[in-house]
């Protein structure tokens, strides 16, 4: 264990956080907010940490990244404490666990599945050899764990967009699926058609169906050009807030609710043309 130092340069490691945080969670002398905490308490954080981390990487910020990283550590360091607390697990438990999943799922790597085992490099490895290996290990994992169902272990708890392609993918993974892209873009061209039809009859639950399956459909064509649906949105987002910010500084001290609808679309072509 370190001795505390105030100078810039000291460097601490794990166990000087771990260290660190059982004396936060220290019923007589530790932090009154952290003492009071449990697992459900610091959902919220562990939420938001990990979309700073996402947030860091997408703004190309090497120490802004250092700095979220660490932030999203300390939370695995908070679970475990919990965890040690209550004597469920700690930290050894939770990197043996990961690193013992890790050897089974790369066979590839580990044929023998530990750390000194060594692949006998001869030929190159089929990159859809190794994904249909995985997911067959995973799908033999979720039936150790229990799993009855083949989305019985898919977070309810994840953002919609990415549940979505989860959802599709272990789908696909026992033949439920499009064969290329085509038939997905046909597929989305005739939600649209239900959705214009639903909103002609006015009813605002169907509307609300048809709209979630077209918004579905659009997930699966993501999934077909490989991209990640949250990242397009993520962009689309940006993209969307920095022309109307641009917009605002067009129009300098006059307000928007002074423009005509036509005035409106004129000045978002214009900032459009701008950024060509």
């Amino acid at each position: 264990m370190k001795i505390d130092n105030p100078a810039d340069d000291t460097r601490y490691t794990l166990t000087d956080l771990r260290y660190l945080m059982g004396r936060l969670r220290d019923p007589k002398t530790g932090c009154p907010w952290d003492i009071k905490q449990n697992f459900k308490s610091i959902i919220s954080c562990t939420l938001e940490e990990v979309y700073e981390v996402v947030d860091a990487i997408e703004e190309d910020d090497p120490e802004q990244l250092k700095e979220e990283l660490g932030d999203l550590l300390f939370q695995i360091i908070f679970y475990s404490q919990l965890g040690q607390e209550q004597n469920l697990f700690d930290l050894d438990d939770i990197i043996s666990q990961i690193t013992s999943k890790l050897l089974r799922r790369h066979p590839h790597v580990f044929p023998l599945g530990t750390l000194t085992s060594v692949r006998d490099v001869k030929d190159p490895v089929n990159v859809d050899t190794i994904n249909r290996s995985w997911e067959t290990i995973k799908r033999q994992e979720r039936t150790k764990k229990g799993a009855r169902q083949i989305f019985d272990d898919v977070p309810l708890a994840l953002p919609a967009l990415t549940r979505a392609v989860k959802l599709q993918k272990r789908a696909s993974t026992i033949g439920f699926d499009w064969p290329s892209i085509f038939p997905v873009v046909a597929k989305i061209n005739e939600e649209v058609e239900e959705l214009n039809t639903e909103m002609a009859e006015g009813d605002e639950d169907t509307i609300a169906e048809e709209l979630g399956d077209l918004m579905f459909s659009c997930v699966n064509l993501a999934r077909h050009l490989k991209r990640d649906p949250e990242a397009v949105m993520r962009q689309a987002n940006k993209k969307f807030q920095r022309r109307f910010q641009k917009m605002q500084s067009f129009l300098g001290d006059q307000d928007f609710d002074q423009l005509s609808d036509h005035q409106m679309e004129s000045l978002w072509v214009q900032v459009k043309q701008s950024e060509q």
